[in-house]
C-alpha cells in the first residue's frame, strides 16, 4: 500500500513538472536564431559568421508582477502581447547584428517605442481598417446588418492568409521559419521530458497549438463577434471602434489561447485550434540540425535559469 502511494505521488510530481514546461516556456524566431522566454528570464542564441553560437540571457521583470492588477483577465493578455513585442525587437535588432558579425548594439526606450508604434500601426491599418473600407465598397448588395460583419471578417481572415502567403514566399524569410520549426520542436521535446539533443527534437514536429500564429488567427475570428456588437454607428466612430477595440479583442484571444494551451489534450479544443494548427505549415518550416542545435542552446539557458521541476507561476502563460 505505501509503495503505491508513493508511486502515486512521484506520478503527481512529474505531471506537476511536465506542466510547468508546457504552460510556461515560449519562444520566437529570429535573424539566424532563436529567442527562448520563461518567466523571469529570456534568452538568445544566434549562429554567427564563424558557426560558432552565441548565446545571451537577460532578465525579464514583468508589469505584471511589478502591478498585481494586471493579472485581471483579458487586461494580463494586452500586457502579455506588449511584453512580448519589445522582447522580440530588441532580440530581432540583437540577431541581426551577431548574425553578420558586427558589435551588439541596443536600442533605446524610444526606438523600440517607436519601432512599436510603426508596426502596430501597420497591423491595425491592414487587418482592421482595410476590410472595413473594402466592405464598404459592397455595402449596397449586403446591407448593413449581421452580413456585413460576416463579409468583413472573412476578408478581415483573407487578407491575413494572403500576408501569409507572400511574406512565406520571400527568400530571405524562409530561414526564419525553419528557427521558427526548430523552436517549436525543441519546446515539444522538453514537454515531453526528453533530453535535449538534436536527435531527440528531430523526431518531433514544427506546429505547437500555443503558436503565435494561431494566436492571431484567433484575433481575427473574435473580431467579427467584438465588432458585431458596435453595430452601425456614425462613420468616424465606425473606423474609430476598429483602433480602440483591439486591445479588448487581443485580451479576449490570449485567454482562449491559454486556455487552448491548458487543454491542448481535449479532442474538442485541439479541433477548434485546427485551423490555427494548419497555418503553421506555411509559417513554420522543417529546420536542418544546425537550427535545431541553436534552438536547444536558447533553451537550455531558459532551463538553467529557471528549473523545470519548481512550482509553476499562476497566471502566466507564454506563446510558444
Amino acid at each position: 500500500m505505501t509503495t503505491r502511494l508513493t508511486r502515486n505521488a512521484l506520478a503527481v510530481l512529474t505531471l506537476a513538472a511536465l506542466w510547468a514546461r508546457r504552460a510556461q516556456v515560449g519562444g520566437q524566431a529570429v535573424i539566424e536564431g532563436v529567442m527562448m522566454r520563461g518567466v523571469d528570464h529570456w534568452s538568445l542564441a544566434v549562429r554567427r559568421p564563424d558557426e560558432t553560437i552565441g548565446v545571451h540571457e537577460f532578465p525579464l521583470v514583468s508589469w505584471m508582477t511589478r502591478r498585481p492588477i494586471l493579472k485581471t483577465p483579458v487586461v494580463r493578455g494586452v500586457v502579455a502581447l506588449v511584453e512580448s513585442l519589445v522582447i522580440g525587437v530588441r532580440a530581432l535588432t540583437m540577431s541581426a547584428n551577431e548574425s553578420i558579425g558586427e558589435e551588439e548594439q541596443q536600442l533605446s526606450r524610444k526606438e523600440i517605442g517607436g519601432t512599436l508604434i510603426i508596426a502596430l500601426a501597420f497591423a491595425v491599418g491592414l487587418f482592421f481598417v482595410a476590410p472595413l473600407f473594402l466592405t464598404g465598397l459592397f455595402k449596397h448588395w449586403i446591407g448593413g446588418g449581421y452580413l456585413f460583419w460576416a463579409v468583413e471578417g472573412c476578408v478581415r481572415v483573407g487578407i491575413f492568409l494572403v500576408y501569409l502567403a507572400v511574406i512565406t514566399q520571400i527568400k530571405d524569410l524562409r530561414r526564419v521559419f525553419e528557427y521558427h520549426g526548430a523552436e517549436h520542436m525543441s519546446i515539444h521535446a522538453l514537454e515531453h521530458g526528453d533530453e535535449l539533443t538534436v536527435e531527440n527534437v528531430e523526431h518531433y514536429g514544427t506546429l505547437h497549438l500555443r503558436c503565435g500564429t494561431s494566436f492571431l488567427l484567433i484575433v481575427m475570428v473574435v473580431a467579427i463577434f467584438v465588432f458585431a456588437l458596435v453595430g452601425r454607428p456614425a462613420w468616424y466612430l465606425l473606423i474609430l471602434s476598429r483602433v480602440i477595440l483591439v486591445p479588448l479583442i487581443a485580451g479576449v484571444s490570449y485567454e482562449i489561447i491559454k486556455f487552448a494551451g491548458r487543454h491542448e489534450d481535449n479532442f474538442i479544443v485541439r479541433a477548434i485550434m485546427a485551423p490555427g494548427l494548419a497555418l503553421q505549415w506555411m509559417t513554420t518550416k522543417q529546420p536542418d540540425s544546425a537550427q535545431v542545435e541553436v534552438a536547444i542552446a536558447a533553451l537550455e539557458k531558459i532551463i538553467e535559469l529557471e528549473p523545470q521541476d519548481r512550482p509553476p507561476v499562476k497566471g502566466v502563460e507564454v506563446m510558444a
